[in-house]
């Protein structure tokens, strides 16, 4: 008795010290989000239903019966829950589903690519108040997270509300373990709480494990990835960016996706040394963070080559005629980016970042290329290694080499690209088993 009551004690000091230092973090960042929606309008859209507002009107058409809650961050985890969402539709066509996002494009992302949600809402922020009243609305059965989004006090009310919670298409990245573990005497009691979760890989799971997450509760389930991503590349959607980009016959494309600061000024030098043997390749230059984009142009002009466009400019009318360069500054065309590549750069991954998702291209049956650093796709990296489709480069002048040397080869780069392309279809199914999981707990 002494030891529950010890235990309920320690459990309420560390949500107290939990609110504590998430207020204090509030009052530091407000007037940071504050100024951008007031000079960019950024989040305006999404704040006020964070914190519970307007949330009402968009749930009130829910039928009866059982509901679905299931989250995804951003765009990526939009990406992976679209597959899971429609084999879960498939198998239980009677559950209203209701599906949030944090960030606005993901919200719009989800709105494109999901089919079958009954309601789309913004997450909560994890304010006890905002949790309570949004988890009161939504009225659900289970709760999924995609991926990795644990928000204590939303977790501690679906407890008290005996709402099961489950993680599906479960990622832990070499950086996010490192800071979880550091306060795992925190987590491992949110961790018992869940019900289940999914994970891609044996390594996330041992990752979960340690942290706190029992592990009776957790199975190796696969990247729902591969089958949103293998569904998706089709010719139609390449035939639309081909029409967006105005892609001439006579171009080749070397695509620089999901760069970070310090990678592009390598891209850039590596294009310029391409152009001293194939003239007729163009470059698209994708920043992982689009705020950057000022910045990428300066750098191109100082490099001597002025000629570049935007994403924006040509949705605004402007014709693509001569510039060799594209700057991609908006926010959810990667993917079909990918579709008009002849060569990949794939980064995060020549600067400290862990890498970013090299799946995207591969199911266009590309040959990526990618720094050493990728720790947060080690499995990936490994799969399309094999196939031969992915290749690791440590500088710029090893993948200049690497370039010229696959394309003095273009009917091996495409045999290449096409056994990546398999390995992506090959690894479908996961988003089947995810949605046969949360089916057990509705």
């Amino acid at each position: 008795m002494l030891d529950t009551k010890a235990e309920k004690s320690k459990d309420m000091s560390m949500y107290i010290l939990y609110n504590a230092v998430l207020l204090v973090a509030a009052i530091i960042v407000l007037p940071y989000y504050l100024l951008k929606i007031i000079f960019t309008g950024k989040y305006h859209k999404s704040l006020i239903p964070k914190l519970g507002g307007r949330q009402a009107k968009i749930l009130a058409d829910l039928k009866d019966g059982p509901r679905v809650w299931i989250h995804a961050v951003s765009v990526g985890e939009v990406t992976a829950a679209t597959p899971i969402v429609a084999s879960l539709k498939a198998k239980r066509p009677d559950v209203e589903i209701i599906f949030s996002t944090s960030t606005e494009t993901g919200q719009e992302m989800a709105c494109r690519l999901i089919q079958g949600a009954a309601a789309f809402i913004y997450f909560p922020l994890d304010i006890p108040y905002v949790v309570h009243k949004s988890i009161k609305q939504v009225n659900p059965n289970a709760f999924v997270m995609v991926e990795t989004e644990l928000w204590p006090n939303f977790l501690k009310a679906c407890k008290l509300k005996r709402i099961k919670t489950l993680m599906v298409n479960g990622r832990f990245s070499l950086r996010s373990y490192g800071k979880y573990r550091l306060t795992s005497f925190f987590w491992k009691k949110i961790l018992n709480d869940l019900s289940a979760a999914g994970m891609i890989t044996k390594i996330d799971a041992a990752r979960f494990t340690n942290i706190g997450m029992p592990e009776d509760k957790i199975q190796v389930m696969g990247n729902a990835k591969y089958d949103a991503l293998a569904a998706m590349a089709s010719p139609a959607l390449q035939k639309e960016i081909v029409r967006r980009f105005n892609v001439r016959a006579d171009e080749r494309f070397l695509v620089a996706g999901s760069t970070h600061p310090g990678e592009e000024e390598i891209i850039i030098n590596v294009y310029k040394k391409l152009l001293e043997h194939h003239a007729e390749f163009k470059l698209i230059i994708v920043p992982r963070h689009i705020e950057r984009t000022s910045a990428i142009l300066e750098l191109l002009r100082k490099s001597g080559l002025p000629d570049a466009i935007t994403l924006t400019e040509m949705n605004n009318g402007k014709i693509r005629k001569s510039e060799r360069i594209i700057v991609v500054d908006v926010i959810g065309e990667l993917f079909k980016i990918y579709s008009l590549a002849t060569i990949v750069y794939c980064g995060g991954s020549l600067v400290p970042k862990g890498g970013q998702n090299i799946l995207e291209a591969a199911a266009w049956g590309k040959v990526i290329f990618y720094g050493p650093s990728m720790d947060d796709f080690s499995e990936e990296k490994a799969l399309l290694e094999e196939a031969g489709c992915g290749v690791t480069i440590r500088s710029a002048e090893e993948l200049v080499q690497n370039i010229l040397r696959v394309l003095e080869y273009p009917e091996e780069l495409e045999k290449r690209g096409a056994r990546g392309k398999a390995v992506v279809a090959a690894n479908m199914g996961a988003a089947a088993r995810y949605a046969d999981l949360i089916s057990k707990y509705i």
